[in-house]
Parts: structure tokens; sequence; C-alpha cells
């Protein structure tokens, strides 16, 4: 079973076109194990996984979902989504197709990730992501993309996650003794949406810092997991939004990854807007806070991950 879920990286994919609601077209692939050889710190007295009113509850088996633009849209850039659920749950895939349809819709191809949450310890969604990242660069030529622009879009949790990887892709404990421990598993650019940062008193988002790293955690584990201290001038570019209305995320986490990406010379773009509750995501009406694809796509062009924009006639 594991050898034939191996199968869409050993040979091109056979999509299928879906019909989903909204304006991007989409594309999918069924879901890819990530770990055919074994899942490394699997506890077989973990939790079951399962799945109940649209959510996945604590993920045993992670996987990794393609959602491709057609060959005439393709720009050569991939980006892996990483959904938020608090390190508690996850939306399943049909509730995150809007993410895939945006990209899509600018030409990126789009790899929805369900990653593990601390049940196998704090540093199995560090492991997940990574391999997620190391997958598809191993696999550009087939997905029709460049090994050198592959990004990582987070959201809540997502986006703690994401900054793992995009601090933390040379660490130890996201190396497993695969071969695909030779590929680059850091990220060409981020995107954050009202991010999880920090593991740290006064700002951290008790429920992912309980979800990762259990009850109580030692200082020592607090730091390893708050990104915001891991930044260095090799960091990858990171494009963040976070409100004012935020009452699940203080926005003080975008603050302190903003603050430590500018001292560390990196490049990055930061948007706090005074409306959005946590997870607005591609709703409307919120004023200038349902424009940030519209900013995001800018900076995309802006760095060079998407072609420019024609010239306005």
């Amino acid at each position: 079973m594991r050898a034939k879920a191996f199968i869409p990286f050993l040979f091109p994919l056979i999509l299928r076109t879906v019909l989903a609601a909204g304006p991007y077209p989409a594309t999918t692939g069924r879901p890819i194990d990530l770990w055919p050889e074994g899942i490394p710190g699997y506890r077989a007295d973990g939790p079951a996984e399962t799945v109940k009113d649209g959510w996945v509850i604590h993920v045993r088996h992670p996987t990794l979902i393609a959602y491709l633009p057609t060959a005439e849209q393709r720009c050569g850039t991939a980006v892996v989504f990483c959904p938020g659920g608090g390190y508690f749950h996850l939306p399943t895939e049909n509730e995150e197709c809007d993410e895939a349809r945006w990209l899509n819709h600018l030409g990126i191809a789009a790899f929805v990730l369900t990653y593990r949450f601390g049940d196998d310890g704090p540093s199995a969604p560090l492991r997940d992501v990574l391999r997620a990242v190391r997958l598809v660069r191993s696999h550009a030529d087939d997905y029709g993309i460049r090994s050198d622009r592959i990004g990582i879009l987070g959201a809540s949790a997502g986006g703690h996650v994401a900054t793992t990887a995009a601090t933390l892709y040379d660490d130890t404990d996201g190396r497993t003794g695969s071969p695909l421990d030779q590929v680059s598993g850091r990220p060409d650019f981020t995107v954050l949406l009202y991010p999880v940062i920090t593991m740290r008193e006064p700002f951290v988002h008790q429920g992912s810092r309980r979800g990762l790293l259990g009850a109580d955690p030692t200082p020592v584990l607090i730091d390893h997991f708050s990104t915001e201290l891991h930044v260095t001038k090799d960091t990858p570019p990171a494009f963040l939004v976070s409100t004012q209305e935020d009452k699940s995320v203080p926005l003080e986490n975008s603050l302190a990854y903003f603050a430590a990406l500018r001292k560390a010379g990196v490049a990055a773009e930061l948007h706090l807007f005074e409306r959005g509750p946590h997870g607005f995501k591609f709703t409307q009406g919120r004023g200038p806070t349902s424009d940030w694809p519209a900013r995001c796509e800018d900076w995309l062009r802006f760095h060079g991950w998407i072609p420019a924009a024609p010239p306005k006639p």
C-alpha cells in the first residue's frame, strides 16, 4: 500500500480536473504518503486519527496533496501550504481549496500538507514540513517547477510550522537518516497569515504551545520552538499579515518575527490591518484587510516568484 502511495513521485502525476466553487480553477491528485519507509518518531500507543465535522484530529499519517495549475498557467513556482488548527486539528482537504485555487490562479503549484502535531514529539511537525519541501524540490521536474522557487504559506499554527522550516531547516531533529536529507529543506520564501511565532509568554498562543510542546514544557524547549529567536541572515524572505481584531493569536507574534528579520537584514513585508478576526482568509467586505491577496501578489511579482504583470494600456 505504501509503495502505491509513493507512485505519484516516481512517475508523472495523472491529475483530474475538479469543479470547485470559487473564482480559481483547481486540479488535484490523491494524497501522497510523506513517509513510505516508515514515519520517524511514530508512537504506536498514540491517539487514533479521526475525522469529525470536517476536521482531522490527531494526525497520525502525514500526507501531501498536489493542486497543479494547467501547463499554460504554471510559472515555475511551488508553495507548500500549512493550514492552521492550533496543533490540535486540521481541516480536511476540501476545506482548504481556497488557498490552492488562489495559488493556481497565480500559476503556482500548490501542495497542501497534513502534518502531525505533538503526539509523536515536538519535532514531528518540523520533520513533516521539511520532508514536504524536500519531496517537492527533489521532483521539481515532474511538477514543472524550479527547485529554487519553492515557498511556504502558513496560516495560524501553520505559520509556526512554516517558520520552523524557515529557521530550523538545518536542525538535527529535522533529519531522519533518509537519502532525502541531502536535499535542502529550506524554503525560498514564506507567506504568513496571522501566524503563531513565539512559544514564550506573554504573547504565546496557549493552545498551540500545549498541542506541540505539552502541558509543562521546559524553558529550553520553549526557546527552541520560538522561531523569532532563530532568524539569521539566511532565513528566507517573508510576507506577513495580522490584524488588531485577532483575539486568538496576538499580532505581536508577527511583530516579533518581522523585527528579527529586519535585524538580520532579511527582506520582509508586514501588513497590520485594523479589521479582521482570526482566520479571515479570503473573506470579502473587511475593508483594506480583504486586499491582502492583491498585496501578496504584488510582493511575489516584485521578487520574481511569479511573472511581472503586463503593462497597463
